[in-house]
């Protein structure tokens, strides 16, 4: 355990595998950020490479191999990686897709009760995002009409993870804020299962219901348009009727799902953009590819930092840790406190709940927490929001008396979770938002998920003459003052 919390928690953690930390120390460590490709490799990882590839390649290296491969050899490839990573053998290209009649038969198969949450998930997701303010507009302040003109992408890819467990709550917290941008063709990968060959049923089953919720925003979005007065009064509408709306489902998974949606191939159409988050070697791809197509962000591992006092109920703290902790052996748990005798509490509940984990889990959650994560004691609660701050993480739960009160000093984090009761998990699958977050310390600068993730803006100029006359003699001495000479050439002819 390192020293300067040896004292504090000696009769507690002398002999657990739960690191504590002093506030100084947790910076040197743990609250340090590195860059991905800097991330220490699990020895299971390294293994799984060395084996894959027959040398001890870095992950950016493997994942580069897979893409060149999948641009050069397309759906053979992919065919080829799936039954090598996935240990899934499709016959051929056309099991590749998954057709509609799939996915209702898996809505089918699921328990009623799954069905009925994931319905009720969808409808908040919808609801919250339909309250996103994304829209066309047109001043005539500035002479003429200037605005914007708001178009949904039209294709986009969405990479939803099934290797460590299904995540049918992802394929909806991803794909509902893009239908209700109004994107027309949404197309989605995850990994076949070796037990049954094909993509999850819960995974499945929840593409089923983000297919019904789509046809239902056609209809809505129709309906709206043919309501709706022309874009500034003309008596053209900015763009035609919506395109046909669909979605479609590819057993693929990994950094060679990442590459067919990027460059394309027979069977898998190329995107727009990527979006979704995904483990070390598909976040590493969607960077390689930027630029061929957009990304929502270069997610690492998911993050959740716990702000607790005193008064907090250690045996819930320990449980939202774990929640983080199972997920991946690069995930990173943290608890912020100025409570020793708290920290004392939370470090016994993690030892007593980790051993209650199936095997596999229990593993991977100990790596995370004593690898990456951890106990970090500060002076005080001001000291636990500025770590935290620093440390722009992906998820802050604050289990504090005062949480409304602590909102006001949190300046980067993805989502922050206000109170014991709305505890991150629900915001996993159910609150709204979307899970879909920024990690790394990219808080600083980019947010969740949503429906401007879907969108274009175009600029609309429409000066009247009066404008054109008076703004073109400064654009010639701009263009002038530039040296661009035809520039100035162009603006002169209007004045």
């Amino acid at each position: 355990m390192p020293g300067e919390a040896d004292d504090i928690l000696a009769d507690h953690s002398s002999k657990s595998w739960v690191p504590v930390y002093g506030a100084d120390e947790a910076q040197r460590t743990i609250l340090r950020r590195r860059r991905l490709q800097d991330a220490t490799v699990p020895p299971p990882v390294a293994e799984r490479i060395r084996d894959t590839f027959g040398e001890p390649l870095t992950p950016q290296q493997a994942v580069q191999r897979i893409l060149a491969s999948v641009e050069r050899d397309g759906d053979a490839a992919l065919l080829e990686w799936t039954a090598l990573l996935d240990a899934v053998q499709l016959r051929s290209a056309a099991d590749l897709a998954v057709g509609a009649e799939g996915l209702q038969t898996a809505l089918q198969q699921v328990e009623p009760e799954l069905a009925e949450a994931l319905r009720q998930a969808a409808y908040r997701i919808v609801a919250y995002h339909r309250a996103q303010p994304v829209h066309s507009w047109l001043t005539t302040a500035l002479g003429g009409q200037l605005g914007q003109l708001v178009r949904p992408m039209e294709r986009v890819g969405f990479y939803v993870p099934g290797g460590a467990a299904p995540l049918p709550s992802t394929v909806l917290m991803s794909v509902l804020p893009a239908v209700v941008a109004g994107v027309s063709e949404l197309v989605v990968v995850s990994p076949p299962t070796r037990d049954t060959g094909d993509v999850h049923v819960a995974t499945l089953a929840a593409c089923a219901i983000c297919a019904e919720v789509l046809a239902e925003e056609e209809r809505r979005r129709r309906q709206q348009q043919q309501q709706q007065p022309h874009f500034g009064g003309s008596s053209t509408p900015p763009h035609t009727a919506p395109p046909s709306s669909h979605l479609r489902v590819f057993r693929a998974g990994g950094a060679q799902a990442v590459a067919a949606l990027a460059y394309g191939t027979d069977s898998v159409p190329r995107v727009d953009k990527i979006v979704g988050p995904g483990n070390l070697f598909v976040t590493l791809a969607k960077r390689e590819v930027f630029g061929l197509c957009g990304i929502d962000g270069v997610y690492g591992p998911t993050e959740a930092v716990v702000v607790a006092d005193d008064t907090a109920d250690a045996a819930r703290v320990a449980a939202d840790l774990l929640a983080q902790a199972e997920h991946d052996y690069l995930a990173v748990p943290i608890l912020l406190t100025p409570s020793s005798a708290l920290a004392g509490r939370v470090v016994h509940e993690l030892e007593r709940q980790v051993a209650a984990l199936e095997a596999s889990r229990a593993e991977r959650a100990r790596h995370s927490l004593s690898h990456q994560g951890g106990v970090v004691l500060c002076a005080s609660l001001d000291e636990c929001l500025a770590l935290c701050n620093a440390f722009a993480t992906e998820h802050v739960s604050l289990s504090v008396s005062q949480p409304w009160q602590a909102l006001g000093g949190i300046r980067h984090a993805g989502g922050v979770f206000l109170g014991e009761a709305s505890c991150e998990v629900l915001g996993d699958y159910v609150a709204g938002p979307s899970h879909v977050m920024p990690t790394g310390g990219s808080a600083r600068y980019s947010s969740p998920l949503s429906v401007l993730d879907f969108v274009k803006v175009t600029s609309v100029v429409a000066l009247d003459d009066v404008t054109v006359r008076q703004l073109a003699p400064a654009a010639e001495r701009l263009a002038r003052a530039e040296g661009l000479t035809a520039h100035a050439r162009a603006a002169a002819l209007r004045k």
